[in-house]
């Protein structure tokens, strides 16, 4: 079991999301937690300000580190395995690999900044790894928080019903994923490939790999570089270039 605790001071932004589909299944087996925490609450001024403008001038205001601090200490688990992100447009940037290490964990802390973003001394002494959803802004961090929730919590054992399935998809094995087809066969003149009707699982197993070969070198060659082929898939990838399957 795994649990997500957001600090955020838009808590209710994340409310609605976390209660439908596999999110909701997920929480109601058991299988992961969610806490939503108001860093406002841990602010002390009776204004309950999270804010404050920045040291050396500059536009926008700059959310302060004493309550995020104060947050932090008050819902961190002692004793288990605990991860601090930080999640800003400056940190590394989400994928496949790094949703597998957060699904190992027992918890994490996303912190969602907002404004011109957070005191650095947040991010010093506090967060233990920055993630960013990509290189653009968005106006704060719930919704790359999110982000990270979904694709952690799908692969914690028992959250997607057959765990297989996520094994196959894109980015899981540095690929991306092979076409998918469903019922009818046809449709206004549109295909199933014939192969995926055969029955014949070796057949429709190397079709597979061909066609996520073909579309990773279509579309996103980079991976391939990133990625360690074994033999046949190498020769497979070269017959592919050379245009003779």
């Amino acid at each position: 079991m795994i649990r997500f605790d957001v600090l955020t001071i838009f808590p209710e932004m994340l409310q609605s999301p976390l209660e439908f589909s596999l999110l909701k299944k997920a929480r109601e087996k058991g299988l992961i937690e969610i806490g939503l925490h108001n860093i406002r609450d841990w602010a002390q001024d009776k204004h309950r300000m999270t804010d404050d403008a920045p040291y050396g001038g500059g536009c926008g205001m700059v959310m302060k580190v004493e309550p995020v601090a104060r947050a932090v200490a008050a819902v961190k688990q002692p004793g288990e395995a605990s991860l601090v992100v930080l999640m800003t447009p400056q940190g590394e940037v989400f994928n496949q690999n790094i949703a597998a290490e957060l699904a190992r964990l027992e918890q994490i802390i996303l912190i969602c900044g907002r404004y011109e973003g957070v005191d650095e001394r947040v991010r010093e002494h506090l967060a233990d790894r920055e993630i960013s959803l990509g290189d653009y802004i968005l106006t704060g961090g719930e919704l790359s928080a999110l982000v990270v929730i979904d694709a952690t919590a799908r692969l914690v054992p028992g959250v997607l019903g057959n765990d297989d399935s996520a094994s196959r998809e894109s980015f899981s094995q540095g690929l991306l994923e092979y076409p998918q087809y469903t019922r009818p066969v046809q449709y206004s003149g549109w295909q199933v490939p014939e192969v995926l009707q055969s029955g014949n699982h070796a057949r429709i197993e190397r079709w597979q790999r061909i066609e996520a070969l073909r579309r990773t070198w279509r579309r996103r060659p980079e991976l391939l570089e990133k990625t360690e082929l074994g033999s046949e898939d190498r020769k497979l990838l070269e017959e592919i270039k050379q245009g003779r399957i």
